[in-house]
């Protein structure tokens, strides 16, 4: 009875690792990633629409972000909807083009951005321990309703804890790597 009943748990918790990595993309380090304007929402003829569909992002130099919208008209609401973000970047344009120049990072920066990392991360965790609950408490109504034995019960909540022990690692790794990442000069 024991594996299948662990594969929804488990990919509930490989979605809780892929939504941190998403928010560990718009976490600004030192150099340029398009990633940080993932949340950028823009007013496109009415319609809230993401950033990355109203024009061509590229990163032509390691702290430089050049955004080059697609009908020139959009270029001062792309400037309004940066400026209204929480990216904390300044953009400049010359009439065809958008300019981020990402400065380098103080250290007081690096430090607040380290424990933005671990705040998310803690998150993440949270939501892998939340999907445990929701894993054990299914257990223990199946062995209520008499569809499961008390070893068979002992078994699969070991193995929820083994699972759950294991993404939880995997979250620490990767909030290790992103503060290293974050702290680099």
């Amino acid at each position: 009875m024991a594996k299948s009943d662990m594969k929804p748990y488990e990919e509930r918790m490989e979605k809780a690792i892929l939504a941190l990595e998403e928010e560990f993309n718009t976490i600004r380090v030192g150099r340029a990633n398009p990633h940080v304007l993932d949340k950028i929402v823009v007013d496109y003829y009415g319609s809230p629409t993401p950033l990355q569909q109203v024009g061509n992002i590229t990163v032509p130099e390691a702290r430089l972000l050049v955004i080059q919208p697609w009908d020139a008209s959009m270029i001062k609401k792309i400037e309004k909807a940066i400026l209204m973000s929480d990216i904390g970047i300044n953009p400049t344009n010359d009439g065809k083009a958008i300019r981020l120049v990402f400065p380098e990072l103080t250290e007081e920066k690096r430090k607040e951005q380290s424990k933005e990392v671990k705040k998310r991360g803690e998150a993440a965790k949270v939501a892998v321990r939340n999907i445990r609950r929701d894993g054990m408490d299914a257990f223990k109504k199946q062995k209520k309703d008499s569809d499961m034995t008390e070893d068979d019960l002992k078994g699969l909540e070991k193995e929820m804890q083994d699972l759950t022990d294991r993404f939880i690692k995997e979250i620490d790794s990767r909030i290790e790597k992103k503060t290293k990442e974050v702290m680099s000069v």
